[in-house]
């Protein structure tokens, strides 16, 4: 999507600087947790961006390495992570065709990312092919409702009055629910664990003068960002996190509470 090639990524006045300042927090603090005891390793990004998860999990303590189908994006992230001294691997290519051997990392990482794709089946399949059994698969994507659509679509995007991101960044068509989800990782020898909703910390009125003030130029993004927080909640009507783990056994299949 163009707009991920001419994006500024991490600079304040970009509108995907919101997504390091008020999405990477939360769903960190969530992966940091469900990480908690595991081994560490290898690590992959698919959908990598400018970085911004990519230097998150180099933090955690993994080997880490990023895939994108955008040079540009990559570019700019292996600039940043080359000036903050991470030795973080940037390679170009797409989910449904990962360019690595079966089995090659202990973790992987797709955020914001399974909206985007053109196939979803094959890419969790790829996800799962290049994990080690035992891996972890952490993921956030966005639920197919219609208020999702509302708020998505027609207020982050599309409705002036409020809109803060690019009209032509999501397709509603191309969420997925929870259970579609799930059953994806189940064909792939996923072991489905959790999901969890992420919402915002205010109130629906207090969010939405927020986003005024953004749309009528009184704020610019980082204004915007040290106000608008999500946190983690219950319900997974407009966006979700979750994990999976990889079958010890291939012929094993899934079961609930794995």
């Amino acid at each position: 999507m163009a707009i991920f090639d001419r994006d500024p990524w991490w600079q304040p006045h970009s509108a995907i600087y919101l997504l390091q300042t008020t999405i990477n927090p939360v769903r960190i603090a969530y992966f940091r947790e469900r990480l908690r005891g595991f081994p560490g390793g290898t690590a992959l990004e698919v959908g990598c961006g400018g970085g911004f998860l990519c230097e998150e999990i180099a933090a955690m303590g993994f080997v880490t390495t990023g895939i994108d189908p955008s040079a540009a994006a990559l570019q700019i992230a292996a600039d940043h992570a080359r000036a903050g001294g991470l030795p973080i691997r940037y390679l170009q290519g797409v989910g449904e065709e990962l360019p690595f051997p079966d089995e090659s990392f202990d973790a992987a990482f797709c955020c914001d990312v399974l909206e985007h794709v053109q196939d979803q089946a094959k890419t969790v399949a790829e996800i799962a092919r290049i994990l080690r059994p035992g891996g972890i698969f952490c993921y956030d994507t966005l639920n197919r409702t219609l208020l999702s659509r509302l708020v998505v679509i027609g207020i982050l995007q599309k409705w002036k009055r409020w809109a803060v991101m690019p009209p032509e960044l999501h397709d509603w068509h191309k969420f997925i629910t929870p259970e579609e989800l799930k059953m994806l990782l189940g064909n792939n020898h996923l072991c489905w664990r959790e999901h969890r909703g992420v919402m915002p910390a205010t109130s629906p009125i207090k969010t939405l003068s927020y986003l005024r003030r953004r749309a009528r130029g009184e704020w610019n993004y980082k204004d915007l960002a040290l106000r608008l927080q999500l946190v983690e909640g219950r319900s997974t009507q407009v966006m979700y996190m979750g994990y999976a783990v990889k079958e010890m056994m291939p012929l094993k299949s899934c079961r609930k509470g794995d």
